[in-house]
């Protein structure tokens, strides 16, 4: 069984798809870190962050692994390397380019081949998986997102203001919705759920009632 679980940033879509995933022992799939990874690779090897059929075929000569919460590339533990703010600058372009969403889909379909698996990302429902069992429109209001990563941003330190964060967010929600491609959107079978005003372990909740009520009766606990 896949589910998907899209929506914008600060909608605390990797946190609780890692928690759901552990909830059930199924698989999560990072495609987040998937890109950055391809991000990081390009720039070690210089290649052109707008060539896109150069970097699909990247993708396609990669193996990038997770285990136990790590990202690999074959043998190689990159998952400090992509957190970068380096990468994260190079990522948008990489993640922008057609050719490269268009590997990145048939890559992310392989990987979950045979799997019960948690994924995560703008256009997983819509997209990469359009006969996965669930798809989760996962957001929150505006504020109620910005207010999430000010205090995230504070606890690492920053000085930033809340108003920042909240442009911030409005400029890379507008970018999102318009991409080319892996434009941000719910599929039109997804369910939305709106978490403003809910605890972590509330929303985890749902959504593992919204999972069961799904999942095939002979594979149920």
């Amino acid at each position: 069984m896949i589910v998907t679980l899209d929506g914008p940033a600060g909608a605390g879509k990797s946190t609780t798809a890692r928690a759901l995933a552990a909830r059930l022992g199924w698989c999560y799939l990072d495609t987040g870190a998937m890109y950055r990874t391809v991000a990081l690779v390009a720039l070690e090897h210089g290649l052109p962050l707008d060539d896109g059929p150069r970097l699909a075929a990247l993708v396609e000569s990669l193996v990038i692994r997770f285990c136990q919460g790590r990202v690999f590339v074959g043998d190689r533990d990159v998952s400090d390397a992509i957190r970068t703010e380096e990468v994260t600058q190079a990522t948008r372009p990489v993640a922008d380019a057609p050719a490269v969403r268009e590997a990145m889909k048939h890559l992310q379909r392989r990987l979950a081949e045979g799997l019960d698996l948690v994924t995560e990302g703008r256009d997983q429902g819509s997209e990469v998986f359009p006969a996965a069992e669930l798809k989760v429109f996962l957001t929150a209001s505006p504020e109620e997102r910005a207010r999430r990563r000010h205090r995230e941003e504070l606890a690492r330190g920053s000085t930033g203001s809340l108003d920042a964060v909240l442009a911030a967010q409005a400029r890379r929600d507008e970018g999102d919705r318009n991409r080319p491609v892996g434009a941000m959107r719910p599929a039109f079978d997804a369910v939305v759920f709106e978490t403003d005003g809910l605890a972590p372990d509330e929303v985890l909740a749902r959504l593992v009632e919204l999972v069961d009520a799904r999942r095939p009766r002979e594979a149920r606990p």
